[in-house]
Protein backbone atom coordinates (compact mmCIF):
# COMPACT_ATOMS: atom_id res chain seq x y z
CA UNK A 1 0.00 0.00 0.00
CA UNK A 2 2.79 2.43 0.88
CA UNK A 3 4.57 1.88 -2.43
CA UNK A 4 1.32 2.44 -4.35
CA UNK A 5 0.60 5.60 -2.36
CA UNK A 6 4.10 6.77 -3.24
CA UNK A 7 3.33 6.41 -6.96
CA UNK A 8 4.72 2.95 -7.77
CA UNK A 9 2.81 1.27 -10.57
CA UNK A 10 4.37 -2.19 -10.25
CA UNK A 11 3.96 -4.52 -7.31
CA UNK A 12 6.59 -7.23 -7.24
CA UNK A 13 6.42 -10.63 -5.62
CA UNK A 14 2.91 -11.93 -6.25
CA UNK A 15 2.79 -15.59 -5.30
CA UNK A 16 6.30 -15.60 -3.84
CA UNK A 17 7.28 -17.59 -0.77
CA UNK A 18 10.68 -18.22 0.82
CA UNK A 19 12.26 -14.99 -0.47
CA UNK A 20 11.13 -15.76 -4.01
CA UNK A 21 12.62 -19.24 -4.16
CA UNK A 22 9.15 -20.80 -4.20
CA UNK A 23 5.92 -19.76 -5.86
CA UNK A 24 2.51 -20.88 -4.73
CA UNK A 25 -0.70 -20.63 -6.72
CA UNK A 26 -2.84 -19.99 -3.62
CA UNK A 27 -0.45 -17.25 -2.50
CA UNK A 28 -0.72 -15.72 -5.98
CA UNK A 29 -4.53 -15.72 -5.69
CA UNK A 30 -4.37 -14.12 -2.21
CA UNK A 31 -1.82 -11.51 -3.33
CA UNK A 32 -3.99 -10.67 -6.33
CA UNK A 33 -6.93 -10.09 -3.98
CA UNK A 34 -4.81 -7.71 -1.88
CA UNK A 35 -3.54 -5.92 -5.00
CA UNK A 36 -7.12 -5.34 -6.15
CA UNK A 37 -7.87 -3.73 -2.78
CA UNK A 38 -4.79 -1.51 -3.06
CA UNK A 39 -5.84 -0.47 -6.57
CA UNK A 40 -9.31 0.40 -5.28
CA UNK A 41 -7.88 2.58 -2.50
CA UNK A 42 -5.41 4.32 -4.82
CA UNK A 43 -8.25 4.98 -7.27
CA UNK A 44 -9.75 7.36 -4.76
CA UNK A 45 -13.34 8.32 -4.18
CA UNK A 46 -15.48 9.62 -6.99
CA UNK A 47 -16.71 13.11 -6.22
CA UNK A 48 -19.84 14.08 -8.14
CA UNK A 49 -23.23 15.58 -7.38
CA UNK A 50 -24.78 12.10 -7.62
CA UNK A 51 -22.23 10.46 -5.31
CA UNK A 52 -22.25 13.28 -2.78
CA UNK A 53 -26.06 13.35 -2.79
CA UNK A 54 -26.17 17.04 -1.85
CA UNK A 55 -29.73 17.34 -3.12
CA UNK A 56 -30.74 14.43 -0.87
CA UNK A 57 -29.00 16.04 2.12
CA UNK A 58 -30.98 19.25 1.50
CA UNK A 59 -34.19 17.29 0.97
CA UNK A 60 -33.86 15.20 4.15
CA UNK A 61 -32.52 18.06 6.25
CA UNK A 62 -31.06 18.13 9.77
CA UNK A 63 -32.29 15.30 11.98
CA UNK A 64 -33.78 13.42 9.02
CA UNK A 65 -32.97 9.88 8.03
CA UNK A 66 -31.45 8.62 4.78
CA UNK A 67 -31.88 4.86 5.09
CA UNK A 68 -35.26 4.71 3.35
CA UNK A 69 -34.43 7.28 0.70
CA UNK A 70 -34.40 5.98 -2.88
CA UNK A 71 -30.89 7.41 -3.46
CA UNK A 72 -29.53 5.33 -0.56
CA UNK A 73 -31.23 2.21 -1.92
CA UNK A 74 -29.76 2.79 -5.39
CA UNK A 75 -26.21 3.48 -4.19
CA UNK A 76 -25.42 1.61 -0.96
CA UNK A 77 -23.89 -1.50 -2.58
CA UNK A 78 -22.03 -0.05 -5.54
CA UNK A 79 -18.73 0.70 -3.81
CA UNK A 80 -18.53 -2.42 -1.64
CA UNK A 81 -15.48 -4.63 -1.91
CA UNK A 82 -16.32 -7.84 -3.71
CA UNK A 83 -13.69 -10.18 -2.27
CA UNK A 84 -14.15 -13.82 -3.14
CA UNK A 85 -11.60 -14.95 -0.56
CA UNK A 86 -12.23 -12.83 2.51
CA UNK A 87 -15.16 -13.96 4.62
CA UNK A 88 -16.74 -10.91 6.21
CA UNK A 89 -19.20 -12.88 8.34
CA UNK A 90 -18.97 -12.91 12.11
CA UNK A 91 -17.41 -16.02 13.67
CA UNK A 92 -20.76 -17.83 14.00
CA UNK A 93 -21.64 -17.13 10.36
CA UNK A 94 -18.19 -18.19 9.23
CA UNK A 95 -18.40 -21.46 11.21
CA UNK A 96 -21.93 -22.12 9.91
CA UNK A 97 -20.70 -21.70 6.33
CA UNK A 98 -17.97 -24.29 6.87
CA UNK A 99 -15.26 -22.28 8.64
CA UNK A 100 -13.00 -22.48 5.62
CA UNK A 101 -9.77 -20.48 5.81
CA UNK A 102 -8.75 -17.90 3.24
CA UNK A 103 -5.89 -20.20 2.24
CA UNK A 104 -8.27 -23.09 1.59
CA UNK A 105 -10.53 -20.83 -0.51
CA UNK A 106 -7.45 -19.60 -2.41
CA UNK A 107 -6.36 -23.18 -3.19
CA UNK A 108 -9.88 -23.98 -4.43
CA UNK A 109 -9.81 -20.90 -6.67
CA UNK A 110 -6.31 -21.72 -7.97
CA UNK A 111 -7.33 -25.31 -8.73
CA UNK A 112 -10.51 -24.16 -10.47
CA UNK A 113 -8.46 -21.83 -12.68
CA UNK A 114 -5.83 -24.47 -13.43
CA UNK A 115 -8.45 -27.11 -14.25
CA UNK A 116 -10.67 -24.95 -16.46
CA UNK A 117 -8.33 -22.49 -18.20
CA UNK A 118 -8.12 -22.93 -21.95
CA UNK A 119 -5.41 -20.67 -23.41
CA UNK A 120 -5.87 -19.31 -26.89
CA UNK A 121 -3.16 -20.60 -29.22
CA UNK A 122 -0.59 -18.11 -30.44
CA UNK A 123 -1.05 -16.89 -34.01
CA UNK A 124 1.11 -18.81 -36.48
CA UNK A 125 3.32 -15.79 -37.22
CA UNK A 126 4.10 -15.46 -33.50
CA UNK A 127 5.02 -19.15 -33.24
CA UNK A 128 7.31 -18.79 -36.25
CA UNK A 129 8.98 -15.67 -34.82
CA UNK A 130 9.59 -17.35 -31.45
CA UNK A 131 11.07 -20.40 -33.23
CA UNK A 132 13.34 -18.05 -35.21
CA UNK A 133 14.57 -16.35 -32.02
CA UNK A 134 15.23 -19.70 -30.31
CA UNK A 135 17.12 -21.08 -33.31
CA UNK A 136 19.22 -17.91 -33.53
CA UNK A 137 20.06 -18.14 -29.81
CA UNK A 138 20.94 -21.83 -30.14
CA UNK A 139 23.37 -21.02 -32.95
CA UNK A 140 24.86 -18.10 -31.03
CA UNK A 141 25.51 -20.24 -27.96
CA UNK A 142 26.66 -23.29 -29.93
CA UNK A 143 23.73 -25.44 -28.92
CA UNK A 144 22.96 -26.49 -32.50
Amino acid sequence: MLAAQGGANLIYGAGMLELGVTYDFAQLIMDNEIFKMVKKVIGGIEISDEKMALDVIHEVGPGGQFISHEHTYNNFRIEQSKSRLIDRNNRTGWLNSGGQSMTDRAYEEANAILNSYKPEPLPEHAVNKIREIVEEAEKEYGLK
